[in-house]
């Protein structure tokens, strides 16, 4: 159930993943030229990558293309990545700047379509046939209904398990304001699956 796995759990990620600690190690031993380091950090953050930006991003067709910038300039810039922060959070705001920097290209030309579907990509981006999937498509939709700013608050920390530090140095804010932005977003997504919910007949439990 989204609820309890998310809308629900008043989750608080400032614990350090380990997950953060690997891939972290991983971008160290990169950067001193292990060429599997490289290789293991850019598989096991390219599907993180793949959703942030997908968030983000209006155009689905551009997705693949801003992941593929986002690990370009991460790797020509591997070299100065000190581990100070984790490299998912550093990752992470590459790719925000790649976003950005789409966005002002893109407003030299004229727009192919007026109608964004950040949805799709993410779809096209999750793994299909898992359990709780059709939960995932849902969230997608409640998702959609929120202002930029809280959605991004809440796919960092509460879909991709950003601590709210780092979620913060990603969104370039305070720490409060990701937190407010996560509150708001939650109660925001209960208010909307409790009016979906409303809608439909229940089912049998």
């Amino acid at each position: 159930m989204i609820t309890s796995a998310l809308l629900d759990s008043h989750r608080d990620t400032d614990s350090p993943a380990s997950v953060d600690e690997s891939t972290t190690a991983r971008a160290l031993a990169a950067r001193g030229g292990d060429p599997g380091a490289v290789e293991d950090f850019v598989s096991a953050l390219h599907r993180d990558v793949l959703r942030y930006v997908a968030h983000l991003c209006g155009d689905p067709q551009a997705v693949e293309d801003l992941a593929q910038d986002t690990f370009l300039r991460a790797l020509g810039s591997l070299h100065r990545f000190e581990g100070r922060s984790s490299a998912r959070a550093w990752l992470l705001s590459i790719a925000r700047r790649a976003v950005v920097d789409s966005y002002r290209h893109a407003a030299a030309r004229p727009r192919l379509s007026c109608a964004p579907d950040w949805q799709l990509a993410v779809e096209l981006a999750q793994p299909r046939g898992l359990p709780g999937f059709d939960d995932g498509i849902v969230l997608l939709d409640l998702l959609a209904a929120l202002p930029d700013e809280r959605r991004e608050a809440f796919v960092l920390t509460q879909l991709l398990g950003l601590p709210y530090a780092e979620a913060a140095e990603v969104s370039d804010c305070p720490v409060g304001t990701v937190r407010s932005r996560v509150a708001r977003a939650r109660a925001t997504l209960m208010e909307l699956l409790d009016e979906a919910e409303g809608t439909v007949v229940p089912a049998a439990i």
